[in-house]
């Protein structure tokens, strides 16, 4: 078969290589002048390339689409993934929650080595190649329309990514070449990125947070209660792990209903916290209220809490009454933050939304509608958290779309 990636990104170079292996005539087009430029900026630069969890710890960490992709996560897991670029002579090395890194700390290794496995393929690299159309005929694919020029394929895999960073090239073709054959698109929105408070504190920009929790609630509803871990504020709003993870859960909910809230410390009730309190007052004895906030508090944001509180950081601490030492326990457990919207597509990590799962065959990536036609990686309207997982599941439901095709070599 003559076939047709659209897209040089990790589930594109993927799928390629391993459609390519089997003895198909693979053409991958990249609207790019270089390959995997969403790649390079993953991690930091790093790329963190995979999370070494599997099955159902690895599935807890997705967001949209759990049950669409678990049989392509069994097919080819992070194990799979892990030898796959050890293989390739790309060492890998395992950090704090199971991400994956190159030994070499530079995601341009994990590039190189998806190219040097599509080289030794044989798959043909088309740089600076925009596909305009995908054409059908009844039903059925034929080709590509190219520079105004149909090129005939007997089957065209779209791994194109979603809308996140732009500037890496991912604008959103995928979802126009689907909805031209007849496929719907769930609307995108920003996942795992910062939020944009509508009244930030400029004072607390910089300030990191460490063993908190961030509550998001809709009136008294909790609609996603993080794990604990670290957070900081910006000059708009906040951001870290806390809040990437959070933005995957709440972008699909109105934020003029929503309120975040920070536990400072969530391994503590508000009857321990009123305990602990009263024993601290008793050990300042005459000291400012300053240094009772302080024993539980980041100075930075004390102002802010005296504030909230209506006491004066300067007065003694053995002057709070029992409403005054009630509130700040209840602060402690909520502080209270109003969110007016997630950051902008510019830098969220990836794209929530996509081709609609309903309308493909998770078994193969295959179209329900038009015979030929596959869609991959961040197109489909899956994604999930932070660490390693997005990028598994561009691998995963690449090799499960080249496993439709048929072993000509081993035939």
């Amino acid at each position: 078969m003559k076939v047709c990636v659209i897209g040089g990104g990790a589930a594109g170079m993927m799928c390629a290589t391993m459609i390519a292996r089997k003895g198909h005539v693979v053409h991958l087009y990249e609207k790019n002048e270089k390959l995997g430029k969403k790649i390079y900026i993953t991690g930091k630069g790093r790329c963190n390339v995979t999370n070494a969890t599997v099955g159902d710890e690895f599935l807890k960490n997705v967001v949209n689409g759990k049950k669409f992709v678990m049989g392509a996560i069994t097919r080819f897991n992070s194990n799979d993934t892990m030898k796959f670029f050890e293989d390739l002579q790309v060492p890998l090395k395992i950090e704090r929650g199971n991400r994956v890194f190159p030994v070499s700390d530079k995601s341009s290794d994990i590039i190189k080595g998806l190219e040097k496995a599509m080289h030794w393929a044989g798959v043909e690299v088309h740089l600076n190649s925009c596909v305009q159309k995908i054409i059908t005929q009844e039903n059925a694919i034929t080709g590509i329309l190219l520079d105004g020029k149909q090129i005939d394929f007997d089957a065209v895999v779209v791994a194109t990514g979603g809308v996140s960073y732009p500037s890496t090239g991912s604008t959103g073709d995928g979802y126009k070449f689907a909805e031209s054959v007849g496929h719907t698109v769930v609307s995108q929105v920003p996942s795992l990125c910062a939020v944009i408070l509508s009244n930030p504190n400029q004072k607390l920009e910089g300030l990191s947070l460490k063993n908190v929790q961030l509550v998001s609630k809709v009136g008294d509803k909790v609609v996603y209660k993080s794990e604990i871990g670290e957070m900081l504020f910006t000059s708009n709003g906040i951001s870290g792990p806390l809040v990437l993870s959070t933005s995957a859960f709440i972008n699909r909910i109105d934020f003029s209903k929503l309120n975040m809230f920070i536990d400072f410390k969530p391994a503590l009730s508000i009857d321990s916290l009123l305990a602990r309190i009263d024993r601290d007052i008793v050990a300042l004895k005459a000291k400012q209220v300053s240094s009772l906030l302080e024993g539980f508090l980041p100075k930075s944001i004390c102002a802010d809490f005296a504030k909230r509180l209506k006491i004066n950081l300067t007065m003694k601490a053995n002057q709070l009454n029992k409403e005054n030492r009630k509130n700040l326990a209840y602060l402690l457990k909520n502080y209270e933050l109003k969110p007016q919207k997630l950051e902008s597509f510019d830098a969220a990590v990836v794209t929530s939304g996509g081709v609609n799962l309903k309308e493909i065959n998770p078994k193969f990536m295959r179209s329900k509608l038009v015979s030929g036609l596959y869609f991959i990686g961040e197109v489909l309207d899956i994604d999930a958290l932070t660490g390693g997982f997005n990028l598994q599941l561009a691998f995963s439901t690449a090799v499960t779309c080249a496993s439709d095709f048929k072993d000509l070599k081993g035939a």
